[in-house]
């Protein structure tokens, strides 16, 4: 199998289905090739549009739905991420090369071993501005903040209030809410003394944990 052609087959699906506009984001998504942040086992099954189990009952999203959260969060060259569920380190590693060099990604994981998982993952990449911190995503990563955009890839059942805080003023939060089996996507803009919703569709994700996800 060629896993460049199959990446090819997977961006021209996506782009014929209206999801991937952005020019730097086709690149990202050739730059950090997908076979390469899952097991062995499913390489061969890397550029199916589809979400993969990577264990510990954890994911990596299926393609078009990584593409449709990083279009919306609206990534700028030199910003400060923050992403809430590391996984792989595949939705990272994209995001670390839409900020570029000047640009930072933390990264925020509750299984220990799919910290050690990603890290490796992104060694193959050769990202080195990702920074993956395990605690609990719920609360954020105060120790960083504020960051330009959030991304929560874990279903939540309502918007954490740290996140909130640690957004800065007309930063983006990109997030899914709703109950255990399936989740709106929503856009949050933060303003002065008030936050914007839009609702981009339904989406479907493993829960969050921690004190503001499911109990």
């Amino acid at each position: 199998m060629v896993f460049e052609e199959e990446n090819e087959r997977l961006i021209e699906h996506i782009k014929s289905i209206g999801y991937l506009k952005s020019k730097a984001l086709e690149n990202a998504l050739r730059e950090v090739p997908r076979h390469l942040f899952v097991p062995k086992k499913m390489e061969e099954i890397a550029y199916r549009d589809t979400p993969l189990s990577i264990s510990h009952d954890q994911t990596i999203s299926q393609p078009s739905t990584v593409v449709v959260m990083t279009e919306a969060l609206d990534v700028k060259k030199g910003q400060k991420i923050l992403e809430i569920g590391t996984g792989s380190g595949w939705q990272a590693a994209i995001l670390a090369k839409l900020v570029g060099e000047n640009g930072s990604v933390y990264t925020v994981e509750i299984v220990p071993e799919l910290i050690d998982f990603a890290k490796d993952n992104l060694k193959k990449v050769g990202i080195e501005n990702v920074k993956i911190i395990k605690g609990d995503g719920s609360l954020g990563l105060k120790e960083y903040a504020p960051y330009d955009r959030i991304i929560v890839t874990a279903a939540c059942p309502d918007i954490p209030e740290p996140l909130i805080k640690q957004l800065k003023i007309n930063g983006l939060l990109v997030i899914p809410i709703g109950n255990l089996f399936i989740q709106e996507m929503y856009i949050i803009k933060k303003l002065r003394g008030k936050i914007e919703k839009e609702s981009i569709g339904s989406f479907m994700f493993v829960p969050l944990v921690g004190r503001y996800g499911f109990k």
